[in-house]
């Protein structure tokens, strides 16, 4: 890792512990807290709901979520399921030669926020292939915290960001695709929060009462391989085979 990617790393971790502190504090990070995860935040079910009224939801067919506890109602509830849309999620840490999972509102045996959870949707989810999957028309993502400018930041791992480097490699996301991420008003930050080239901006950022447009315009780069270490690529294999393909 260069000494810019360390410093960058170093920022960001700053950022966390301070937004997971003052989460904390003000009483509103839910169970199982805020600390080393992306907060499940009180009024998250609110934010959902904001989401689901946005012309970019209605247009929406397939979207794309984190399986994240403050993320649960946008997929359920949320509606990803409810108003009939195929939601995509991750498997964790992208550790399957299927490293994204496919609900179909159609096909589904149990209620829909069972469904959208952790367990529920590695029953209800089919294992599929980045190369069958969908284009992507929404990404709902959490943040630890967030810039009115669409740069967020994490919990850390990158997992996120490989996520969609992936789905972009493949042209699955581009440049008709909308980011969003539903947060907190606390977790909302005026300041210029430390970015690097393989992260990605949100054009929307949707709290329980309001919705910011960023006005960003940075999509996912794909893969930058430079920014990864032979460890990580070969811990996901759908990044092993992408390595390989480039050596043949």
């Amino acid at each position: 890792m260069t000494d810019r990617l360390l410093e960058a790393a170093r920022a960001k971790q700053e950022v966390r512990e301070r937004m997971w502190s003052l989460l904390e504090q003000e009483g509103v990070a839910r169970f199982p807290g805020a600390r080393g995860r992306i907060p499940n935040f009180a009024g998250a079910e609110a934010a959902a709901e904001r989401l689901a009224g946005l012309p970019e939801w209605r247009r929406a067919a397939v979207i794309k979520a984190n399986p994240d506890a403050p993320q649960l109602s946008v997929r359920a509830r949320a509606r990803a399921l409810e108003d009939g849309k195929r939601l995509c999620m991750a498997v964790p840490r992208l550790r399957a030669e299927n490293p994204f999972l496919r609900i179909d509102p159609d096909r589904l045996s149990r209620p829909s926020r069972r469904a959208a959870s952790i367990k529920g949707a590695a029953k209800s989810g089919r294992p599929v292939a980045v190369g069958d999957m969908e284009p992507i028309d929404m990404v709902v993502c959490g943040s630890v915290a967030v810039g009115r400018n669409g740069v967020r930041v994490g919990k850390g791992g990158g997992c996120s960001d490989l996520e969609l480097g992936l789905l972009a490699e493949a042209g699955l996301v581009h440049q008709e695709t909308v980011f969003i991420t539903t947060v907190h008003p606390l977790q909302v930050l005026e300041e210029e929060l430390p970015e690097t080239g393989h992260d990605f901006r949100v054009h929307r950022i949707v709290t329980p009462q309001d919705v910011i447009r960023t006005g960003a315009r940075r999509s996912p780069a794909g893969i930058l391989w430079d920014h990864l270490d032979e460890e990580k690529i070969a811990a996901v294999p759908a990044l092993a085979g992408l390595a390989e393909q480039r050596l043949s």
